[in-house]
């Protein structure tokens, strides 16, 4: 058995494209179905390319739930610190900061829940991070 990919449908494709670039994320294929009227975009984090994640871009418009039942996406991360303040800088909502230096969350443009560990052991505590309080659900 091998793991392919986790499927998560998008309803704006340039936001998400551009949430998951911030987090480091490049697209490794695309494919038009045209018959079923729908995008697939596949992305994968550098030197990990067989560990995908698929965003499906339906043509025709639809309204979908949080989705909260899915759970989360999760990366290991080089440093926890570094990616939130550029993922901030970028204007991303930084929902669980990472306080204990080891993990945060965040939510892309179609709530999906996102979990970013940190790398080895946890940072030391660091501000603004270690003071700053949760915002919204993650």
């Amino acid at each position: 058995m091998k793991y392919l990919h986790t499927m998560v449908r998008v309803t704006d494709v340039d936001k998400s494209i551009a949430f998951y670039k911030e987090l480091g994320l490049n697209e490794v294929r695309r494919i038009d179905n045209e018959k079923g009227r729908y995008t697939l975009y596949f992305l994968a984090a550098p030197g990990d390319e067989a560990a995908q994640v698929e965003l499906t871009f339906n043509w025709d418009p639809e309204v979908y739930g949080e989705g909260r039942n899915f759970g989360h996406l999760a990366y290991l991360v080089e440093d926890i610190y570094a990616l939130c303040d550029k993922l901030q800088k970028a204007g991303i909502t930084i929902n669980r900061p990472p306080r204990d230096g080891h993990m945060a969350f965040i939510r892309s443009p179609d709530n999906i829940s996102v979990e970013l560990i940190q790398a080895g052991d946890p940072l030391p505590a660091q501000e603004p991070w270690a003071s700053m309080p949760n915002t919204g659900k993650w």
